[in-house]
């Protein structure tokens, strides 16, 4: 059940996660004027946030239940996990302060945060999936790799763009996959990052790392009681804000 449990929650923050991520790295190129990348970074902020909590809510799981490999991974694979978290801030930081300042230099300031953020956390998170398969250690595999989960990731947020926003952002967003592939791209790219995800978590060994059973008894029925208010939330909030394109 634990490792069911890590695998839904791992998913579902690369799914959801992985096209904001992939907005924010192609903003220069969805957007060519600050009144378009304000539009851009719209269409990714009553999300973002939520989309995070399935991040934190897995790391939760992991701690709880696999102390030990936790404890491998964040050791072995520091130098990935410390350049994911400053990815991580940079981007959110960007996106939350770009409009708190009415000043050209300040929003190109912060759209490079964004971007930049964007990008360090996407391979961040190249180097750290393979890394799990080579004995939580950064190889030539990890190297090479990186820049290709890029592109699953920029490719997931061209699908999420083109779905969310109109007029000329949603037409580059659609000049790869033609102009009604929309919902039809988005649902192969979250299959595929769904896939590198739980390839790369194949490859622990989980289950010779569980924890001790009265830690179990304690953390499972926790996180299932927990996992039907995170998935409403998240239905709720597409709900409310995703049948809603960002017009101009």
């Amino acid at each position: 059940m634990e490792i069911a449990l890590l695998a839904f929650f791992a998913v579902g923050y690369f799914v959801l996660a992985g096209a904001d991520l992939g907005v924010g790295m192609l903003l220069p190129y969805l957007g060519r004027t600050p009144e378009e990348r304000g539009r851009v970074l719209a269409s990714i902020t009553p999300f973002f946030l939520t989309n995070e909590v399935w991040l934190v809510t897995a790391v939760g799981v992991l701690i709880g239940a696999f102390p030990v490999l936790e404890g491998e991974m964040l050791s072995g694979l520091y130098l990935p996990f410390v350049a994911l978290l400053l990815g991580w801030i940079a981007r959110d930081a960007g996106i939350w302060l770009r409009g708190r300042v009415d000043r050209a230099a300040w929003r190109a300031w912060c759209e490079g945060a964004v971007v930049a953020g964007s990008w360090l956390a996407v391979l961040s998170w190249g180097l750290i999936l393979v890394g799990m398969g080579e004995g939580f250690t950064v190889g030539p595999g990890a190297l090479v790799a990186a820049p290709l989960g890029a592109v699953l990731f920029a490719a997931h947020g061209l699908s999420l763009a083109g779905l969310r926003l109109d007029g000329a952002p949603r037409e580059r967003a659609r000049r790869f996959a033609g102009p009604s592939a929309g919902r039809t791209v988005y649902a192969l790219t979250s299959g595929g990052m769904a896939l590198v995800c739980l390839l790369a978590g194949a490859r622990l060994p989980l289950a010779e790392h569980l924890a001790d059973p009265a830690t179990l008894a304690l953390l499972t029925p926790s996180m299932l009681l927990l996992t039907p208010l995170l998935v409403a939330s998240q239905v709720w909030l597409w709900w409310l804000f995703g049948r809603v394109q960002v017009r101009q």
